[in-house]
């Protein structure tokens, strides 16, 4: 079964915590896919992960920009795995009924909506049921990630 990780943002936004994940990702070795609310969406993370480290480059790619199975990090707004990625970041209420095609799913959810809480509690009792091991993070008050609870 595919390892779920529930990260409730309330102290960063998406847009602080996902490019963190996806650079520790590529150190790892590992190819990713974000799967984004919409195709808007999708082209905004696009934007901020070209503009995240004036420093640095994160490699990423969408359907916009082609050549999908060279591109370590793939950003859609379908269920899609075209880059043979090992990992599968959900972000904006973005769920999949079976993460399965992955070795670790990232729910991102944001932990100041509470119609974002409720839905990602909906989505870790159906995980829970298909039998996937969970975590849930959370950010303690100096911003660093606490495992809170597992199943």
């Amino acid at each position: 079964m595919t390892e779920v990780s529930f990260y409730h943002l309330q102290r960063s936004p998406l847009e602080v915590v996902l490019p963190k994940l996806l650079e520790k990702t590529l150190a790892a070795g590992k190819r990713a896919v974000v799967m984004a609310s919409s195709e808007d969406r999708v082209e905004s993370l696009n934007a901020i992960l070209w503009s995240q480290d004036p420093g640095g480059w994160l490699p990423h790619g969408s359907a916009a920009d082609g050549f999908a199975e060279h591109q370590p990090v793939w950003l859609t707004a379908t269920l899609e795995n075209p880059n043979r990625a090992d990992f599968l970041f959900l972000t904006d209420g973005a769920a999949v009924e079976d993460p399965s095609g992955y070795e670790r799913c990232f729910d991102l959810f944001d932990g100041n909506d509470d119609t974002a809480v409720e839905a990602a509690r909906g989505r870790w009792k159906s995980l829970a049921a298909a039998g996937h091991a969970l975590t849930y993070w959370q950010q303690n008050v100096s911003g660093a990630w606490e495992e809170k609870a597992g199943a």
